[in-house]
């Protein structure tokens, strides 16, 4: 088995951009992800590693799951994700990758095992840095402008609010069970419970 010697079989990375400034955003769902899931687990998502935030836990079949939030910015989170798979020699189909997306209504989630970046930056620097798009990922959905001309940056460098953002809060929580549910169950029955 990979990654035995280290004892990390999993990576789960959650994409944001870190600081006060990017907290609550539309393209920090995954950073929120991480947040239900280290509170779900126990576990503090806090020590710096691999340019990431980082932490620790063992799923019930004895894999130990390293948990990233990669403090790099968005368009950077290859580096971080790239160093830590090659340090653990995790392959890509044990990197499993959190992020916004704005393909997908709000609220909504989406399990593939592997795609294009499909426009985000951050995928495409993870596909960049691991040389491959075949690694899962549980998208998740922030809709899009509606109109108004407004840029897709500042809408997904916004706050949703009121309504929406119980939309949002709630599927970003959703989505770190889908991330546990993969881990641990594989993609069939993640997907048939998610998508």
């Amino acid at each position: 088995m990979f990654g035995r010697s280290s004892g990390i079989s999993w990576l789960a990375v959650f994409l944001g951009n870190p600081g006060p400034k990017y907290a609550g955003t539309r393209h920090n769902a995954g950073f929120l992800a991480a947040d239900a899931l280290a509170k779900a687990q126990g576990v503090a998502v806090n020590r710096l590693r691999f340019r990431a935030l980082t932490g620790k836990f063992t799923l019930p079949n004895g894999e130990t799951v390293l948990v990233m939030k990669p403090q790099t910015y968005m368009n950077n989170s290859g580096e971080a994700v790239g160093q830590a798979a090659r340090f653990y020699k995790i392959p890509a189909d044990h990197v499993l990758v959190a992020a916004d997306d704005i393909s997908l209504p709000l609220g909504k989630l989406r399990v593939r095992t592997k795609g294009s970046a499909g426009g985000h930056n951050g995928l495409k620097s993870i596909i960049a840095h691991l040389g491959t798009d075949a690694f899962p990922r549980v998208k998740i959905g922030v809709g899009a402008p509606s109109g108004g001309g407004q840029e897709q940056i500042d809408w997904v460098l916004g706050v949703p609010r009121n309504q929406d953002w119980e939309t949002f809060s709630s599927a970003c929580d959703t989505a770190a069970e889908a991330v546990m549910e993969y881990m641990k169950n594989g993609p069939e029955k993640t997907m048939a419970k998610y998508n």
